[in-house]
């Protein structure tokens, strides 16, 4: 009986129409400020999947969240958070200096105890993009669409 009770209420379109919605209702997204000086603020993402070319499989991308200026640096496919940090400094704070703000996100090269403890020494704050929602991260995301096209 119970088998059919529920057949019927999944196919009754009043039941569906007067069912009690559970959840909790999905807040907007919030823009994230823009920067006011470049390297101020960079975003940053992974992407994998290539070839290995002596032992370089990933390719992590930076970008500049103000001039939109992108840095692709070539990484092991399997790096770790401390590896990914030695590139960071190689590659960008070399160059541009240490960033105040660095949007990514929930990749747990990222989320690392390694890197919070490294934000917390340099008084820089790491800003993790919403879980399932890769458009608040969008920029990188259009950098790495973009660069996979080209290769």
């Amino acid at each position: 009986m119970r088998d059919d009770v529920e057949a019927y209420v999944r196919t009754c379109l009043i039941c569906q129409q007067d069912k009690a919605d559970h959840q909790k209702k999905a807040g907007l997204l919030q823009p994230l400020p823009i920067p006011t000086r470049p390297w101020e603020s960079v975003s940053m993402d992974y992407i994998s999947g290539f070839p290995k070319v002596r032992d370089l499989g990933s390719i992590i991308v930076v970008v500049d969240r103000l001039s939109k200026y992108s840095t692709f640096i070539a990484a092991p496919k399997h790096v770790t958070a401390e590896g990914t940090t030695h590139l960071f400094f190689k590659h960008i704070v070399k160059y541009w200096g240490l960033p105040k703000y660095i949007v990514s996100d929930r990749d747990s090269r990222f989320t690392d105890v390694f890197w919070i403890e490294l934000f917390k020494i340099l008084g820089s704050k790491l800003s993790m993009s919403s879980s399932y929602h890769p458009q608040s991260d969008g920029q990188t995301e259009c950098f790495n669409s973009m660069l996979e096209e080209y290769l």
